[in-house]
């Protein structure tokens, strides 16, 4: 397998303060992985871990490389070849949920060169959000895409993401008018990655992208049955080539009976 991949084990914690207290604690696990070179399994570990371009940027360029590269050009960012780490979860037996892929990108002298954030919310739509961390790891951005069915598209992340090394040590902020109702961290500890290592993993957490659309489900239910209003969801095409949402007229989101409209373990908010 590529040397350069590696797995975290990883707890996802969500905390939010306001309109409503509520915190959450989600266990899984994430791939570190060079974009040019996927891990590539034994034959019969393959349905564990597959990385598809199609689940990335539009889905649908050739490779994941591709798709970034693409993403960046529209921006005006180019790498000229640099080195890049992917930092996301695999498909696991046909079924994949990302809602949170960071890419660290760097140019060719291997200075780093941006941060891209690749949100995925329940509705099946992506946004990406082109970051340049300062020498802390912290970025700024508007929040420019509906996530959770509980907060409206408004505010500002403040984001910590330094690039995984021994540790995986993550924390999104979500700052609004008033102050700063929800924090997300995403926390783990690197693993080299092996077949025992993770079968052990797929043992444990079986089905580990199921398994977090299930808590999404849930702790959306919970939610809203402890009286938390839903906000209306402007309405979402897909992706254009800049990774830009192409939003048009607002209609209001289903209800909490919808499994779609859940909150979402590793989005910001």
């Amino acid at each position: 397998m590529n040397s350069a991949s590696a797995l975290y084990p990883c707890t996802i914690a969500h905390v939010r303060t306001a309109p409503l207290p509520y915190t959450l604690r989600h266990r899984t696990y994430m791939w570190l992985i060079d974009p040019d070179h996927p891990p590539e399994l034994p034959r019969l570990m393959r349905p564990l871990a597959r990385f598809d371009p199609r689940d990335h940027f539009t889905g649908d360029q050739p490779s994941l490389r591709a798709g970034l590269d693409a993403f960046l050009a529209s921006h005006g960012v180019g790498l000229d070849g640099g080195p890049v780490v992917m930092l996301t979860h695999a498909r696991v037996l046909g079924h994949v949920f990302n809602p949170l892929t960071l890419y660290w990108c760097h140019g060719p002298d291997g200075v780093a060169r941006c941060v891209v954030a690749e949100v995925h919310n329940t509705y099946g739509e992506r946004h990406c959000y082109l970051l340049h961390p300062d020498a802390s790891g912290t970025a700024r951005a508007d929040k420019e895409f509906y996530v959770s069915p509980f907060f409206p598209v408004d505010g500002r992340y403040r984001m910590r993401l330094p690039r995984p090394r021994e540790r995986l040590d993550l924390t999104v902020h979500l700052e609004r008018e008033g102050g700063r109702p929800f924090t997300a961290t995403v926390r783990g500890i690197r693993r080299e990655v092996s077949v025992s290592g993770l079968l052990r993993l797929a043992v444990r957490r079986p089905w580990s992208t199921l398994a977090v659309s299930a808590a999404i489900r849930l702790h959306g239910i919970r939610l809203y049955l402890r009286g938390l209003p839903v906000q209306p969801r402007p309405r979402h095409t897909d992706l254009d080539p800049r990774g830009r949402d192409t939003a048009e007229t607002a209609k209001p989101p289903e209800t909490a009976e919808n499994p779609e409209n859940r909150e979402n373990p590793e989005n910001a908010a």
